[in-house]
C-alpha cells in the first residue's frame, strides 16, 4: 500500500516542532502497518475548519493521478474540523481510490462524527438526485417534442432555432461520403487518414479522429433516428444516409472488428485499513492464495507476512459479508434508528460552532427591538430611542444575510432528515459490491482479529459487539465454499 502523510499546525503555539512530532508517529505507522510513504503534504499556521489550505488542495489534486492509496494523518482533526468539507472530501477521495487514516486513532475519537460524514453525504447525493431528477423530467419532456437537450452537436448537423437537429449543408455531405467509403470497402483507419489529409475538421476544430469516425459510422441518428432521454422515435431527425447502407456499414464494421482485451479488475478489500490483528495491533490486508484453478482470497496480517506475528488469515468474502450482514441486523431495529437520528441531530450543532452563535445574537437583537417598540408604544419615542432602532433593525438585517450564508454552507437538518436517511440505509442492496461498501464505510469503524474471537466496534454511541469466530465460521450466508483458514 502506498500514502502519504498531510500534517498540519494552525498557530503560533504549535510550530515546526509540531510537524516534526507529526511526520515522526506518521512515518512510526506506516513503518509497522508495512506502508509505502511517497510524499509529504504539509501546511504550517492553516486552520483545519476552512479547505482553504495549498498543500490539502495540491494533495486533494494529486490524488487524481491515482499514485497513492491512502493518506496518514496524525489524528483525523488534521484532515478537517469542518464536518462538512471533510465528507465532501472524503467522498472525493474515496471516488479516486484514496482513504484517509488516523496513525494515532485505531478507534477513532468522535466516532459518531464519522457517521454524521456519511449521512451528509448521504444526504447531500439524495438532494442532488432529486435536483437531477427534475432536470431529467424537463429534458424528457423535450424530448418527447423532438427538441434537442444539449450535448454534442452530431457531426453533419446544427440546432435550429425550433431547438431542433437540422442538416449542416457543409458538413452533411462529408457524413454521407464517410458512409460511403466504409460501404465501399474502406477500413475506419483508412478513412481517417483520407479525412487528414483533406484537413477536415468538426465544429470545434479539431480532426475527425479514429474514434469519432468509428462512433459516427455507428450512430442511428444519420438514418433519422431521434433517440434522447429514452425516448426513441423514427424520422424524428432528418436522415443523411439509408438505412440499407447504414445496415451494410453495421456488418463492414463487425467483420473488421477484433476482441477487446480481457480485463481484469483490482479486486476490492472492503475493510482495509479498518480490520487489525488482536494480537499485535497492526493491520489486516489483502492476500490471495491459489486451490487448484480458483483464486481464494483473505486478509493476513502485515507483521504475520513477516513472520513477526502467528495471526492465521481470515477469508475476505465471509468476513466482509458476515459483516455487513451483523450491521444491517441491528439497522432494522427502529428504537436504534431513533436514537441515533436524535443523537446526530443534536452532533450537527456542535459541530458548526459559528452559526449557534449567530442565531442566538439574532435573538438577541429581536429581543432588543421589541423592547424599543414597546417603549415607542407607551409614549417614549425619543429621537435617541427611534435612532438605535433603526442601527439596530440594520444591524439584524445584516445579521440574517450572515446566517442565510452559513447555512448555505453548513445546512442545519431536522431529527426526521436524519431518521429518514439512516431508513435509507435499510433499502440499499448489500448483495452489491458497492452496496457492501456503503454500509461498512458508514457504520464500521474498526474491528480487531483475536484468536477465536472478534471485536467488532461502530460508528454508533461506542457501540461494541464480541462475536465467536465458529459464529462466522458456522454462517449459512456464503456458498462458494471458500476455506475459512
Amino acid at each position: 500500500m502506498r500514502a502519504v502523510i498531510y500534517a498540519r499546525y494552525s498557530s503560533d503555539n504549535q510550530r515546526e516542532e509540531s510537524i516534526e512530532g507529526q511526520l515522526r508517529e506518521c512515518n512510526e505507522y506506516a513503518t509497522f502497518n508495512d506502508i509505502q510513504v511517497v510524499g509529504n503534504y504539509i501546511d504550517r499556521a492553516y486552520s483545519a475548519k476552512t479547505d482553504n489550505r495549498p498543500e490539502f488542495q495540491r494533495m486533494i489534486k494529486d490524488s487524481y493521478k491515482h499514485a497513492f492509496d491512502c493518506i496518514i494523518v496524525w489524528k483525523l482533526d488534521r484532515f478537517s474540523r469542518n464536518r462538512y468539507d471533510s465528507a465532501h472530501y472524503k467522498a472525493l477521495l474515496r471516488k479516486n481510490g484514496v482513504k484517509v487514516v488516523s496513525a494515532k486513532e485505531s478507534i477513532a475519537e468522535g466516532s459518531e462524527g464519522i457517521l454524521l460524514e456519511s449521512v451528509l453525504e448521504g444526504m447531500a447525493e439524495f438532494y442532488s438526485a432529486e435536483l437531477a431528477e427534475k432536470v431529467t423530467r424537463g429534458m424528457k419532456e423535450n424530448a418527447l417534442k423532438g427538441l434537442w437537450n444539449g450535448g454534442i452537436i452530431p457531426f453533419g448537423y446544427y440546432v435550429n432555432e425550433q431547438h431542433k437537429l437540422a442538416l449542416n449543408i457543409k458538413t452533411a455531405p462529408i457524413v454521407k461520403e464517410i458512409f460511403k467509403l466504409c460501404y465501399d470497402g474502406k477500413t475506419v483507419k483508412e478513412i481517417t487518414n483520407i479525412m487528414k489529409e483533406r484537413n477536415i475538421k468538426r465544429e470545434n476544430g479539431k480532426p475527425l479522429h479514429y474514434n469519432s469516425i468509428r462512433y459516427l459510422l455507428s450512430n442511428r441518428v444519420y438514418i433519422g433516428e431521434y433517440n434522447r432521454m429514452g425516448v426513441v422515435k423514427e424520422n424524428g431527425v432528418p436522415q443523411i444516409v439509408t438505412e440499407e447502407v447504414f445496415n451494410a456499414v453495421q456488418a463492414e464494421l463487425e467483420k473488421n472488428s477484433k476482441a477487446p482485451a480481457r480485463h481484469t479488475a483490482k479486486d476490492d478489500y472492503l475493510l482495509t485499513t479498518k480490520l487489525f490483528c488482536g494480537s499485535c495491533g497492526a493491520m489486516m490486508v489483502a492476500q490471495a492464495g491459489t486451490g487448484g484453478k480458483k483464486v481464494y482470497r483473505y486478509y493476513a496480517c502485515v507483521r504475520q507476512k513477516k513472520h513477526l506475528c502467528n495471526r492465521k488469515p481470515i477469508s475476505k468474502v465471509k468476513l466482509e459479508d458476515f459483516i455487513v450482514h451483523k450491521t444491517m441486523e441491528f439497522l432494522k431495529n427502529d428504537a436504534v434508528i431513533e436514537k441515533l437520528s436524535q443523537k446526530l441531530y443534536e452532533l450537527q450543532y456542535t459541530e458548526s460552532t459559528l452559526l449557534p452563535k449567530l442565531q442566538e445574537q439574532a435573538k438577541q437583537k429581536e429581543k432588543e427591538i421589541e423592547n424599543i417598540l414597546n417603549a415607542v408604544q407607551k409614549g417614549f419615542a425619543t429621537d435617541t430611542l427611534l435612532k438605535r432602532l433603526s442601527e439596530l433593525e440594520k444591524e439584524q438585517k445584516d445579521l440574517n444575510e450572515v446566517i442565510a450564508s452559513e447555512q448555505l454552507k453548513s445546512p442545519i437538518y431536522t431529527q426526521e432528515h436524519f431518521k429518514m436517511a439512516l431508513h435509507n440505509f435499510r433499502k440499499i442492496d448489500v448483495s452489491t459490491q458497492d452496496g457492501k461498501r456503503k454500509i461498512i464505510d458508514t457504520f464500521i469503524n474498526s474491528i480487531f482479529i483475536y484468536d477465536d474471537y472478534m471485536k467488532i466496534i461502530y460508528n454508533v454511541n461506542g457501540r461494541e459487539e464480541v462475536i465467536k469466530l465458529e459464529e462466522l465460521e458456522s454462517s449459512t450466508l456464503f456458498s462458494d465454499g471458500e476455506p475459512f483458514r
